[in-house]
């Protein structure tokens, strides 16, 4: 059977989870197929943590250590993750939390609004690997495994696994948080690797979405201008790159955009892209084949 993270038609770029507020949170039963159907947290205490993080348009993300050692934790851990949105800068902190129920104390309006809670600021990046079979088999199949193998090259409580995080077609699918970057479709080598360069403060490429603060195009044109930038030895520093709607968005047709990027000392560069027909998309395993759309550039850095 044709599964869908065996497509490599679709290209990764413009396809990352969008959002700029995640909270993630240790939860170690079940998830359901989906985090918000009540299977987690029961239908009455669901609808309520539904409804205050739907409030403050918070993405949950339940998560959990790989292997069976994440199954004995006495602690359990909620991050609070603010991803800028270009213009300001990615926020994070990292609260002991007794269960579910704890979402609800929480003020949710903006950044270090908890520490009263015990909530603390943390600058060490964490990816959400996605492990949600209930949801697809191909995020189970390949992304626990690669989950482990991050694991075992980071002894702390830098690689979780994670629900959805969207684009499973893309297995293994992750997040990297605080800055939001989405990536599919890399080996353990790869991923490991990912992880280290972010530590070092520097963008990494392969099998990047794109930051989830930024639409579509706008995840493509940063990407297009990190690539040339990166291939001229450059280094460049994960969310430094604004991505802006250009002056004549409105004069594009459908299927056209314009989105210009700005680097921190000043340079513009407009990227033009349009949509294009993508064959035999599978979204989800055992799905039939369709055609889908993605955003690619055609001018620009």
């Amino acid at each position: 059977m044709t599964t869908c993270s065996t497509n490599v038609t679709e290209p990764l770029a413009g396809t990352a989870k969008t959002g700029t507020f995640y909270v993630a949170l240790e939860h170690l039963h079940g998830w359901g197929r989906d985090v918000s159907d009540g299977e987690a947290f029961g239908h009455e205490l669901n609808e309520k943590i539904t409804a205050h993080l739907r409030a403050a348009r918070a993405s949950l993300q339940l998560i959990r250590k790989p292997g069976r050692s994440g199954q004995h934790r006495k602690q359990r851990w909620l991050y609070l993750c603010y991803t800028g949105d270009g213009h300001t800068e990615p926020w994070m902190e990292k609260m002991a939390v007794d269960g579910p129920e704890d979402l609800l104390r929480l003020d949710l309006s903006g950044p270090g609004r908890n520490t009263h809670l015990g909530a603390q600021p943390t600058e060490d990046p964490i990816v959400l690997v996605c492990t949600h079979g209930k949801r697809d088999k191909c995020c189970a199949l390949k992304g626990r495994p690669l989950a482990a193998a991050m694991q075992t090259c980071f002894y702390g409580d830098d690689v979780w696994e994670s629900s959805h995080t969207k684009g499973h077609r893309f297995a293994p699918s992750m997040i990297l948080l605080p800055w939001g970057y989405s990536f599919g479709r890399l080996a353990s080598g790869p991923a490991i690797e990912m992880l280290k360069t972010f530590h070092q403060g520097q963008l990494f490429l392969p099998g990047n979405r794109g930051r989830g603060c930024f639409d579509a195009p706008g995840q493509v044109a940063e990407l297009v201008v990190a690539n040339a930038l990166i291939g001229e030895g450059e280094t460049v520093a994960p969310g430094s790159l604004i991505v802006e709607a250009a002056d004549n968005e409105h004069e594009k047709s459908a299927g056209e955009a314009l989105r210009r990027v700005i680097h921190p000392d000043g340079r513009t560069w407009d990227v033009y892209l349009e949509q294009r027909d993508v064959n035999n998309v599978i979204t989800s395993c055992g799905d039939e084949p369709k055609k889908g759309r993605a955003w690619v550039a055609v001018s620009g850095a």
